[in-house]
């Protein structure tokens, strides 16, 4: 595949998308956006991929939408719809995707590019990396990012957040519930791809699994989110071999069979 914003490689089952438009702090075009689903489209039907890295090249991660692209959205709200709708639906893509997602913050980390962050399962960020919302410091409100956020973090901290539109360095957003670890930019690729290796041994239906009772299971009431947990363990067992055959490698004291070819 030729992609024009970013490069897309697979190795030992984990694949990595790096946005390569350093010179514009790898802000979101349409060509980016074509790109990135693209990248979904293969993650999802590759099933040799285990988990999915998203990263950026130069002093940013991703600093939201393309300034030539924001000067046609701001003529024109009907555009800018369709384009926050298409961004929006890559988050929700990458939230579905069935294998983990981890977002690599590598340096500036505003608005679009916060926004996609959130759908990412989980966020490493480079100690010196700065990460934040920061609409409301330009009079905008947010489309992507408010009850995502919420979710997250919690209502006082989401308030604190979107409302200052601070930024958080890579250390507070650990502190801030953001970010799983902070740490130094120049191992941050060699630790998040340490990190997705603990993750790619695990069968990826498993995975896929229990994506889908976390995030669908969000909005349930407590009793609704067990029945759906337990509909799920059972369709699971029904429908893939991994739980019978990890019990029978425990009982024989070998290896699983997805291990062993891992």
């Amino acid at each position: 595949m030729t992609f024009s914003t970013l490069t897309y490689e697979k190795q030992d089952r984990i694949a990595t998308a790096t946005f390569t438009r350093p010179h514009a702090l790898n802000a979101i075009d349409e060509a980016r956006l074509a790109d990135l689903e693209a990248v979904l489209d293969d993650a999802e039907t590759d099933q040799n991929i285990g988990a999915l890295i998203l990263t950026g090249t130069g002093r940013a991660f991703c600093v939201g939408l393309d300034l030539g692209l924001l000067e046609r959205a701001f003529d024109d709200v009907d555009y800018f719809e369709a384009t926050v709708r298409r961004l929006n639906a890559i988050i929700t893509r990458i939230e579905k995707l069935p294998i983990p997602v981890i977002a690599a913050i590598n340096g500036f980390t505003r608005a679009g590019g916060f926004e996609m962050s959130l759908g990412c399962d989980f966020i490493i960020v480079a100690d010196d990396a700065r990460i934040g919302d920061v609409h409301t410091d330009a009079g905008v409100v947010p489309a992507c990012v408010t009850m995502r956020l919420k979710r997250k973090v919690g209502d006082q901290r989401a308030k604190d957040l979107l409302w200052t539109a601070r930024w958080l360095t890579g250390q507070e957003a650990v502190d801030f519930g953001l970010a799983l670890k902070s740490v130094p930019a120049a191992s941050l690729i060699a630790e998040t791809r340490a990190y997705a290796a603990s993750l790619i041994d695990k069968p990826r239906p498993a995975l896929a699994m229990l994506k889908d009772i976390m995030l669908t299971g969000a909005d349930m009431t407590a009793e609704q989110a067990a029945d759906y947990e337990l509909a799920g363990f059972v369709r699971y067992m029904r429908e893939q071999p991994y739980g019978r055959e990890g019990y029978y490698a425990f009982r024989e004291g070998r290896r699983p069979a997805w291990k062993a070819v891992a």
